[in-house]
C-alpha cells in the first residue's frame, strides 16, 4: 500500500514545485562523480511523477535548470543537456502510461539542439494526456519571468491612451496574464531537497502563498515516504491568504 495514500481529496495540493537539490553532495558522499549523481536524480524524477500521479496531483515543476546554471563548469553544463536528451525519449512509453503530459517554462531556445529535439518530441507525444501535468523548468529564473511579464505588458499598448487603459486595468490577475503560464495552477507546496533552505528564485510569482517544506534528502535518496511526509505536513496547515483563522474556519465549516 501506497505511503500517501489516504490523504483527503481537499488536502493534495494541486501543483507541487521541486528544487531537486543534493545531486552532487550524494555522489561525492557515495565516492562518485557529479554527473553520476545527476544520473541518479534524473531516475528519481520518474518515480515522484508516478508516486504525485497517485496521490491526486495535478502538476509537478521540477526545477531542472535555472538561468543562474550557465555558470556552472562546461562540461557539467554538457553532460547535463546530453543526459536530458538522452533521457526524455526513454521516459515517454512510462509517461503514456501514467497518463503524464510534459510541459515546459523557462526560455528552452536557448538549450542544445539535441536537447530542444528530445524536448519536443516528449511533449508532442504526451500532448493529449491528462492526468497529470509535468513541468520541467529549464534556463528557467523567476526574476527573468517577471522581467519579461513587464517586456509583455509594456509591448502590449501601441499609443498613449491605450498606455493609460491597460495601466487602470493593471492588477495581479492581469498581469500573471502576460506571464505566459495561464496553463499552470498557482504553487500550493514547494519542496527542497538536500537539506538547503531557500527558494532560490523558483515561482517567484506563483508562489506568493506557497506553502514551503525542506528535506535534508538529497535528491537522489528521496523515497514515497520522504514525498508523504511533505504532503502530510501540507495537509496539516491551515492557508489563510492573508484572512485570519477564525475567517478560514468558518469558510470551511459552511462548504
Amino acid at each position: 500500500m501506497s505511503s500517501i495514500e489516504g490523504l483527503l481529496p481537499q488536502r493534495v495540493p494541486q501543483h507541487v514545485a521541486i528544487v531537486m537539490d543534493g545531486n552532487g553532495r550524494w555522489a561525492k558522499a557515495q565516492g562518485l562523480s557529479r554527473i553520476e549523481g545527476h544520473k541518479q536524480g534524473a531516475k528519481r524524477v520518474r518515480d515522484v511523477i508516478e508516486w504525485a500521479s497517485d496521490a491526486g496531483i495535478k502538476q509537478v515543476s521540477l526545477f531542472a535548470f535555472s538561468t543562474e546554471n550557465w555558470n556552472r563548469p562546461k562540461f557539467e553544463v554538457t553532460a547535463l543537456m546530453t543526459l536530458m536528451a538522452t533521457l526524455l525519449p526513454l521516459e515517454i512509453p512510462k509517461m503514456q502510461e501514467k497518463n503524464a503530459r510534459l510541459l515546459t517554462l523557462g526560455d528552452t531556445s536557448k538549450l542544445p539542439w539535441i536537447a530542444r529535439k528530445a524536448l519536443q518530441k516528449a511533449c508532442d507525444a504526451t500532448a493529449n494526456n491528462t492526468s497529470i501535468d509535468v513541468i520541467l523548468c529549464l534556463n528557467y529564473g523567476g526574476q527573468q519571468e517577471i522581467l519579461d511579464a513587464v517586456y509583455h505588458f509594456c509591448q502590449s499598448w501601441d499609443n498613449e491612451s491605450d498606455k493609460k487603459k491597460a495601466l487602470k486595468a493593471l492588477n495581479t490577475d492581469t498581469f500573471r496574464t502576460f506571464m505566459q503560464r495561464d496553463h499552470i495552477f498557482p504553487v500550493d507546496l514547494l519542496i527542497r531537497t538536500g537539506g538547503e533552505k531557500r527558494i532560490s528564485n523558483f515561482h517567484l510569482w506563483d508562489a506568493a502563498y506557497a506553502e514551503l517544506y525542506f528535506s535534508d534528502t538529497n535528491w537522489p535518496a528521496y523515497t514515497e515516504k520522504d514525498l508523504s511526509l511533505a504532503l502530510n505536513d501540507y495537509a496539516s496547515r491551515e492557508r489563510r491568504f492573508g484572512k485570519t483563522s477564525e475567517q478560514v474556519q468558518s469558510s470551511e465549516s459552511h462548504e
